[in-house]
């Protein structure tokens, strides 16, 4: 068994996630904010975390690194392709009027296609690259479990903007089209706000995905 926590944090309720595998390990997705909540909802499940995953580095997703960090230090994965968006994530909430604390910028490489997981003994976890709204972003995909967790690319009804630095609309839709909406119709999509849906709901019903 696998259990998904989610945990919407900040002014933008972003969703990080708490990945836990049968044996208790743990990995983070996108703490976006109120890192010392995520810690002590990590402490309260008594879950063992290994990793940080970020599926881009968006301010609204990585505010609450530092504070995680400083619980909990564990390496932090992320495509190398937003590391300028990491470097000045502080910088760019400060732009929309909010405060984060600068995150840490050491970073361990994912490449697409790459097979993470969770614990030495959890499932294997494909990172899939789905630039458009962040040139690095990623989502990833839990075959086993029919899960893929889509960051900002998927949402109910709608896609990532691409109005923000390095975005770019016709990119994002190809990676939607590409690694997305290639996975089973049952797959449970996990966003970076709002509530789930599934790959199938969104073929079907997706206006940003007609045509």
């Amino acid at each position: 068994m696998m259990d998904i926590v989610r945990i919407p944090v900040g002014p933008l309720q972003a969703n990080a996630y708490l990945v836990v595998d049968d044996a208790g390990d743990a990995v983070v997705v996108d703490p976006g904010d109120e890192g010392e909540r995520i810690a002590a909802e990590i402490t309260r499940l008594g879950v063992a975390p290994r990793e940080v995953w970020l599926t881009h580095a968006h301010f609204d997703h990585v505010g609450g690194l530092a504070a995680l960090l400083r619980a909990f230090p564990l390496p932090v994965r992320m495509h190398d392709a937003d590391r300028p968006l990491l470097e000045h994530a502080e910088r760019a909430a400060a732009g929309w009027g909010f405060a984060i604390e600068a995150p840490p910028t050491e970073t361990v490489s994912v490449t697409h296609g790459q097979t993470l997981r969770v614990g030495a003994h959890g499932p294997d976890v494909r990172a899939l690259h789905t630039p458009g709204h962040a040139p690095g972003h990623l989502a990833f995909h839990l075959a086993e479990h029919g899960v893929v967790i889509a960051g900002d690319a998927l949402f109910r009804g709608s896609i990532g903007r691409t109005d923000l630095p390095f975005g770019d609309p016709e990119q994002l839709l190809a990676s939607i089209r590409r690694e997305l909406l290639t996975l089973p119709d049952d797959t449970r999509v996990l966003p970076g706000h709002g509530p789930d849906t599934t790959i199938g709901v969104e073929r079907r019903t997706n206006p940003y995905l007609r045509g």
